[in-house]
């Protein structure tokens, strides 16, 4: 067997679960992943073998396993490389960041500034948000896409994409349960991301790395909040 397709193959099927594209607890054949995948089945034997040995996947039959359900331990685990890894893309951003990066987070950041101002007043005269905040959230994540690239380190940010507690999608759902819930969610730490800007324009690694790491951890903890609950419920 080609070794370089059985090392494409493990790290397609890794990713798809990394990224939620397959979920904690799903049944998946050999079968299905050879056509999923468009390989044939003995590089995704290889890769179940691998991915078990991972603990990603758990074998619920001869031809069958299940992607594995994390438990509470190994998501705070998984939580704080994330962190860590959003910290050092911050760290990378602010010794690589070109001028014109900096003007694209600023123009972002503008763009955000006027969608909170118009959901405000929405919300405050009792109309609908939704459709701005499905926008808000988009600008919220060209933001996070254009720190990583002001990194220039593919690697890096592949690793950070591979190690995220949440997929895109997961994360976005969460985020609209908790806005609906409370108007003010996330805000209190909104206006660290021009502090953010501010020091990658003065290229202060280690304040970059900081900002970042706060709102990281203090994002995911609230993601994992139930909302209206406490952490963990």
């Amino acid at each position: 067997m080609d070794s370089t397709l059985a090392d494409r193959t493990y790290r397609a099927v890794q990713t798809a679960i990394a990224g939620g594209e397959l979920r904690p607890g799903e049944k998946v054949t050999e079968r299905g992943l050879a056509e999923r995948f468009s390989v044939s089945p003995t590089p995704i034997r290889e890769a179940i073998r691998r991915l078990e040995q991972d603990g990603l996947i758990e074998r619920a039959g001869p031809r069958t396993v299940v992607v594995a359900s994390i438990g509470a331990a190994a998501v705070a685990d998984l939580a704080e490389v994330e962190v860590a890894l959003r910290g050092l893309v911050a760290r990378f951003a602010a010794r690589h960041a070109t001028p014109v990066q900096l003007d694209q987070l600023d123009a972002i950041l503008d763009e955000a500034d006027d969608l909170v101002i118009v959901m405000r007043q929405r919300h405050a005269a009792g109309q609908p948000v939704d459709r701005y905040l499905g926008t808000l959230l988009d600008a919220f994540q060209r933001f996070n896409d254009a720190v990583s690239a002001c990194a220039g380190n593919p690697v890096l940010v592949r690793l950070l994409e591979q190690s995220r507690v949440f997929s895109r999608d997961e994360r976005r759902t969460r985020l609209i349960e908790h806005v609906m819930a409370d108007d003010k969610f996330g805000l209190d730490r909104y206006s660290s991301h021009r502090a953010l800007v501010h020091a990658l324009r003065a290229g202060d690694a280690a304040e970059a790395e900081r900002l970042v790491t706060k709102d990281a951890r203090g994002g995911l903890d609230d993601l994992l909040r139930a909302p209206g609950g406490s952490a963990g419920s």
